[in-house]
């Protein structure tokens, strides 16, 4: 075989038995770097047989395989570009024909464990045929200069883009912060969980810890666990969406709301995975309940008050009852007067939790005004049961007590009246002219209201 003198000389390669500078490795090796490949390797093209000059990210099986693709590319006349071989370590293979003045023919063969799609590997081809194509050294000079050019400028563009993500990732995290609100994703292949740092602070898990999708059930109570894995288990089945409120106690013992909402991802109309968003509610809930507990309910005794009162006295048709009993508070008016508002408002205290004693078994127990209460009774209570509770109601209440370094006692008159069909504002009129005979009766006692042909008090 003909020694390579001019084909040598032009890549910077001595006759045969000098050393090889390393200006030829590294020129290679940049153009390798600038096409984007795993490696490179430039042989003798006259023989099926790979005789290398030069190489780069050769091993093993890739040896192998960069054989049989060079015997392949040898015996043509042309560039051989392949975007996927389909097997092997090698899928991109580029075997390009290269000669240097009157020197031995060459073969520059690129290759990449990743294939690529049929218009870059062409693209790469062309490149590398620009390159080493050229009868002289100026021109693929000035080709590697173009191509570094291009690479700096594609390098700058792609800093400048994870430059601009960084900041949009800052702005989200510290938006997701001050809304208290994280993304999540779940991988359904094997249930991997990837979080962003708000999840990872309303759960109260370290940040950037892996944490399995067990842990984070074991923080859910139990209603709010079922209800999730209900939502969870119709979503993935019907490749749909779901948002729900759950309750959870974080890893420090807290308790928390949030707003949990999940979109499933499918693929061949399988599902694959499900991301969405959790939300801190606490306040949100804690507001929320206080301001229905505030509707509803007494501030001052912790009763229902008296719109929930007449709510349920409104469902009388839908929800019988078994009784309604009025109560109210004998010379609590002389105390008030006596001892002022303070002491008033102890009295008050301790009456309806006493009252609360004297039926646990009540529908409900509301404050409707001052110092009147009200008590329903459930349609199962019999009418010796019903007679009861007034007889103990007057009973609890007339005991002494002490508040604030004063014996106080209070009394209690009730009134009671049984349903009939009448509309509930009959039965309520009813009940209060009961109350009114009970004080006319001299006070801390009761009496009941009878209807009938003559509605009778007793």
């Amino acid at each position: 075989m003909r020694p390579m003198q001019s084909s040598a000389a032009f890549l910077g390669h001595p006759p045969s038995g000098e050393a090889r500078p390393a200006a030829l490795d590294a020129r290679l090796d940049r153009v390798r770097q600038l096409l984007g490949v795993d490696g490179a390797a430039l042989a003798f093209a006259g023989s099926q047989a790979m005789q290398i000059l030069w190489q780069a990210g050769v091993s093993g099986q890739i040896a192998k395989d960069l054989a049989e693709l060079h015997a392949h590319a040898a015996q043509g006349t042309g560039p051989l570009v392949i975007a996927d071989t389909g097997r092997g370590a090698v899928r991109f293979y580029a075997g390009i024909p290269v000669t240097f003045g009157e020197g031995e023919p060459l073969l520059l063969s690129l290759f990449d464990a990743r294939p690529r799609s049929a218009a870059m590997a062409g693209q790469l081809g062309i490149l590398a045929q620009e390159v080493f194509g050229g009868d002289s050294e100026q021109r693929s000079q000035a080709m590697i200069v173009r191509l570094e050019s291009e690479l700096a400028e594609r390098e700058q563009a792609i800093a400048d883009l994870l430059a601009t993500r960084r900041r949009q990732l800052e702005l989200f995290e510290r938006a997701s912060k001050t809304a208290r609100i994280g993304v999540w994703e779940c991988d359904l292949s094997d249930n991997s969980l990837t979080w962003s740092n708000g999840v990872y602070d309303l759960f109260e898990f370290p940040v950037g810890s892996v944490v399995t999708r067990e842990e984070t059930l074991r923080c859910y109570s139990d209603a709010s666990r079922e209800a999730m894995e209900r939502a969870r288990a119709k979503a993935i089945a019907e490749c749909s969406d779901f948002s729900l409120d759950a309750e959870i106690t974080t890893v420090k013992g807290r308790r928390r709301w949030m707003r949990l909402t999940g979109t499933v991802e499918t693929r061949n109309g399988v599902a694959t995975r499900i991301f969405g968003m959790k939300q801190d509610i606490t306040e949100e809930k804690l507001l929320a309940d206080r301001t229905r507990y505030l509707a509803e309910f007494d501030v001052m005794t912790g009763l229902a008050n008296r719109s929930q009162f007449q709510a349920r006295l409104a469902e009388l048709d839908t929800r019988p009852i078994g009784a309604l009993l009025l109560a109210d508070l004998d010379n609590f008016k002389q105390i008030n007067d006596t001892y002022g508002h303070a002491l008033g408002d102890e009295c008050l205290k301790e009456a309806a939790a006493r009252l609360r004693d004297a039926c646990p078994a009540a529908e409900l127990v509301a404050r409707i005004g001052g110092d009147e209460f009200a008590v329903l009774l459930g349609h199962e209570t019999t009418p010796g049961q019903i007679e009861a509770v007034a007889e103990r109601i007057v009973a609890e209440i007339g005991k002494p007590f002490m508040r604030l370094g004063q014996m106080l006692t209070l009394g209690a008159s009730v009134g009671v009246a049984y349903p009939d069909g009448s509309p509930a504002p009959d039965l309520f009129k009813r009940a209060d002219t009961a109350l009114y005979a009970a004080k006319a009766a001299g006070r801390n006692t009761s009496r009941t209201f009878h209807a009938g042909p003559q509605h009778t008090v007793n």
